[in-house]
């Protein structure tokens, strides 16, 4: 008898999974193959029927880090060995079949299609069928799985203003979902959240920080603890926040934001938040720093890289290396062009991508107009290393919450030793902006980028350099329309002419810090006037916007039609309102903040970002 046999199928698909960790080049797709071969028809009854199985809580399986340590640099594992495994793992041979076949348009629509029965009795049917005559694939499928529904646009109600419409768009978007089927990809959360809208029907990590400043800016603080605590789920469950609440996000993470929400909720909650949130905090820190204990210099693991002087800076990273489940057959078609590299290294490059959030950008490009030549891994980017920066400020200041004053001394340290590190590796001095590093290369990357404003946004550039940077992004960002992401016009989304909401609000921001008050309000105002011009023409918001050029408006570009909603730019469009439309000509009255709340402040210099306390630095690191 296989020795497997009395293992329930997720224990028997984990063990495979560890076996295949040390089985060089053994693919997801051959582990279920394998699955179903040695399963098959044996299954027990209960392993094909669905109707048996009980809906999967966030509760399952209790909270695996209640033990974490005290130490948030002590090495942590995750996501956690029972976490699900994605469809391309769960459904091998037969996912791979359907992507390369192409049988819909749109990649992520299989990803997030739900089995009506176990997956190893859909591989078993699949086995026995895809050889005879007459097979029909898509047939097959679809009476195995429940497709997602499509996409059905809002129709506002006729008369409403930007703010009115924007107010009327969170239910829409809400989402509550407590307990999901066996075998869907999606993560189940204990609390109600806002999706973006569109294709993502998903809560995405970064995109929600600047959904619920709209949130909150709406009065829906209620919205803004619960998306709160289901990150903090999230981190209890799985060791860090997913890209997305997806089995197949649970391998990368995305820019860590999940500070900077603690300090949005402590605006209205008080202090006494970094107290409650500070395990989290912690873990997520762990997460970030994972392999650094022991690191050389000059080498990298994960996401920690350590600099030729011992500095300690952070990169994107997926622990995968194979195409991403949602965008599958588009990474193997890009792979197929690289040159001079294996297929897994442009997988792995191609998923920390995503997990930047800037999916994708001639940022990560060697060559930018070709999408094969990405070197994601190679690079410290300055906006993460901002981002941490305010992760290790809000540790100190969790840890001065519980009077836990050495724990707030040493992740003081350490965020004036990163503030260091930025000001010194991610300076350009010859040319006047902040930007990335090649580790690798040891050297600066040339590109002029809108996250060259994440420094100022969380007060770690020196006056001076501020003045630089702005005037590097009045030559070269500015445009008719905003702030446009990149000089760069190649077809990807993260690059000219696109501009998107939520580097407008920090570029609007850091620059308010700085004094820079008329570029702060050039970029919120030519924005926001793109943003209204669209509305008025097809009464929606949309997930980015066209800056520069004759075709003012919604954006295009990259791997998937423009989406509509949009939780982000809902949330930055609503603080651009209460910063700037009392002073534009043509802005509605019925847009024009009433009685703002006394938990929020209208100015863009307000610390309501998230940005830390304390005043920008006025000299030279």
């Amino acid at each position: 008898m296989f020795p497997y046999r009395q293992l329930t199928l997720p224990m028997l698909t984990t063990e495979l999974n560890m076996l295949a960790d040390h089985i060089h080049g053994c693919k997801p797709a051959l582990l279920s193959f394998v699955l179903a071969l040695c399963l098959g028809s044996a299954l027990p009854a209960t392993a094909v029927a669905p109707a048996a199985e009980p809906l999967i809580s966030p509760s399952a399986g209790g909270n695996p880090f209640a033990d974490r340590p005290a130490d948030p640099t002590t090495d942590t594992r995750g996501p956690r060995l029972d976490a699900p495994q994605p469809p391309d793992t769960l459904f091998g041979p037969l996912f791979d079949a359907v992507q390369r076949a192409k049988l819909y348009p749109d990649q992520k629509t299989f990803a997030d299609a739900v089995p009506r029965q176990a997956p190893a009795a859909i591989l078993a049917a699949y086995r026995q069928q895809y050889r005879q005559a007459g097979f029909d694939l898509k047939r097959f499928v679809e009476a195995r799985f429940d497709l997602p529904a499509a996409s059905k646009g809002w129709q506002p109600p006729a008369g409403q203003s930007l703010r009115q419409h924007i107010d009327g768009l969170w239910p829409i978007l809400t989402r509550k979902t407590a307990t999901v089927r066996p075998y869907d990809s999606l993560l189940p959360l204990p609390e109600s959240y806002v999706v973006p809208g569109g294709r993502f029907r998903e809560v995405y990590y970064w995109d929600s920080y600047f959904t619920m400043l709209g949130l909150a800016e709406s009065g829906q603080w209620t919205l803004v603890k619960n998306m709160t605590d289901n990150f903090a789920h999230e981190i209890d469950a799985y060791g860090h926040i997913p890209n997305g609440n997806r089995s197949y996000y649970l391998s990368r993470s995305q820019p860590p934001f999940f500070s900077f929400m603690v300090t949005l909720l402590a605006q209205h909650q008080g202090t006494g938040v970094y107290a409650r949130y500070l395990p989290e905090l912690k873990q997520e820190y762990a997460y970030w720093m994972q392999g650094s204990a022991q690191l050389p210099p000059g080498q990298a693991s994960e996401r920690v890289v350590r600099l030729d002087d011992g500095s300690l800076l952070n990169r994107y990273w997926d622990d995968r290396d194979v195409p991403r489940t949602e965008s599958y057959s588009e990474d193997i078609a890009t792979a197929a062009k690289a040159q001079g590299r294996s297929a897994a290294s442009v997988y792995r490059d191609l998923r920390a991508g995503a997990a930047s959030g800037w999916d994708f950008s001639s940022r990560w490009l060697g060559d930018p107009n070709d999408l094969s030549t990405i070197r994601t891994t190679a690079l410290v980017p300055v906006d993460l290393n901002a981002l941490l920066y305010h992760l290790e400020t809000t540790l100190a200041e969790g840890s001065k919450a519980l009077d836990a004053h050495q724990d707030a001394a040493r992740y003081t340290q350490l965020a004036q030793q990163r503030r260091q590190a930025i000001n010194h590796y991610l300076w350009n001095e010859q040319d006047g902006y902040y930007t990335d590093y090649d580790w690798q290369r040891r050297q600066i990357t040339r590109p002029v980028t809108a996250a060259t404003v994440f420094p100022l946004w969380v007060k770690i550039a020196p006056q001076d350099r501020a003045g630089r940077v702005a005037a590097t992004v009045r030559n070269l960002l500015l445009k008719p329309g905003g702030l446009v992401t990149t000089t760069v016009n190649n077809g990807q989304q993260w690059d000219a002419p696109n501009g998107w909401a939520p580097l407008q609000w920090v570029a609007v921001q850091g620059f308010g810090y700085y004094g820079q008050d008329a570029l702060a309000r050039a970029i919120g105002t030519r924005f926001l006037a793109n943003v209204e011009k669209l509305y008025q023409k097809e009464h929606k918001l949309v997930e980015k916007y066209v800056v520069e050029g004759d075709g003012l408006g919604g954006g295009g570009g990259g791997e998937y039609a423009l989406q509509d909603g949009f939780g982000w730019t809902n949330g930055v469009t609503l603080m651009l309102l209460d910063a700037y439309c009392a002073g534009m000509s043509g802005c509605s009255p019925a847009d024009r903040p009433v009685n703002p709340s006394p938990d929020h402040e209208t100015d863009a210099r307000a610390p309501l970002a998230g940005a830390a306390a304390s005043t920008p630095a006025m000299t030279q690191p």
